[in-house]
């Protein structure tokens, strides 16, 4: 099992990647754990056998973590990033957002646990900007019971099926990778929701029609690009969540839809992040 540590997160991935590292070596495994946290380690666990394994960050060399825990043996090799490598954890694990728990497919599932696959599609849970977005959608769900939703740029498909286990009744998910459409519809199988979740490949222009809810966690720039046709997906009176804005550029976003009549409800950051709340006029 992971330790309590906080799963490394960073705004702008970069050049400077975290590396894998199991350690072998004697002492007791909080003293092992104390040491690699104070080193800068985004995550920690047991390792099967005399040690840990850890993911360090490449501003820590092997050298020195091996000697700062006294290693007997280490053997480095890749991290694996998830979430477009801006979220990095050794081993999926439960996380609970909002009132919604998120669990990894192979776990027994509790009732109204949400189950997600491992794959390279974004949308595990752990990053901020989704974290947002579940926690503004718990919110919408209690206030204003929509009974559709429009996700845009779904991924894993997260956002979407965390509304339908929140009491959305229906969803439509849409996104122009179709690898990500592929993971959606595997975790959409996974809960039993395939029946309530209809997916496509492609972009908002390929629906019509409008939604109670319409949720967008992309990038600041492709929001701004999209912004009319987006809009124009919301319904009398609808909401609209945005996410995976940058904080440096979320009043540009923000005024790039006000300025077409959109209202702003509510923002929220979080670790460089924000996610906004817009209603519609109409």
């Amino acid at each position: 099992m992971s330790r309590a540590i906080n799963v490394g997160c960073a705004p702008e991935a970069g050049p400077h990647m975290p590396y894998r590292i199991d350690i072998r070596c004697d002492g007791e495994v909080d003293h092992q754990f104390e040491r690699l946290v104070h080193l800068g380690a985004l995550d920690v666990e047991p390792w099967s056998g005399h040690g840990v394994t850890a993911l360090m960050p490449d501003s820590v060399t092997p050298d020195q973590v091996a000697g700062a825990l006294g290693a007997d043996e280490i053997a480095v090799s890749p991290a694996v990033g998830r979430d477009d490598d801006s979220v990095w954890m050794l081993t999926p694990r439960p996380l609970r957002v909002g009132s919604l728990r998120i669990i990894p497919a192979h776990l027994d599932p509790e009732p109204g646990d949400l189950r997600l696959v491992d794959s390279e599609a974004f949308g595990t849970g752990f990053h901020p900007t989704t974290a947002m977005c579940v926690e503004a959608i718990d919110e919408i769900v209690r206030t204003s019971q929509p009974d559709r939703l429009l996700d845009v740029g779904t991924g894993s498909g997260v956002l979407a099926l965390a509304a339908l286990m929140l009491g959305v009744s229906r969803a439509t998910a849409i996104d122009v990778d179709g690898e990500a459409v592929r993971a959606a519809a595997e975790n959409a199988r996974a809960n039993r929701l395939e029946a309530r979740v209809q997916l496509a490949r492609g972009g908002p222009d390929i629906v019509t029609g409008t939604w109670p809810l319409v949720l967008a966690n992309i990038l600041a720039a492709p929001l701004i690009e999209m912004a009319p046709v987006l809009i124009r997906r919301v319904g009398h009176h609808g909401l609209l969540v945005l996410s995976g804005i940058a904080s440096s550029v979320a009043v540009a976003v923000a005024q790039t839809y006000v300025h077409q009549g959109m209202h702003r409800v509510d923002a929220k950051s979080r670790e460089g992040w924000t996610a906004l709340v817009l209603r519609a006029s109409w």
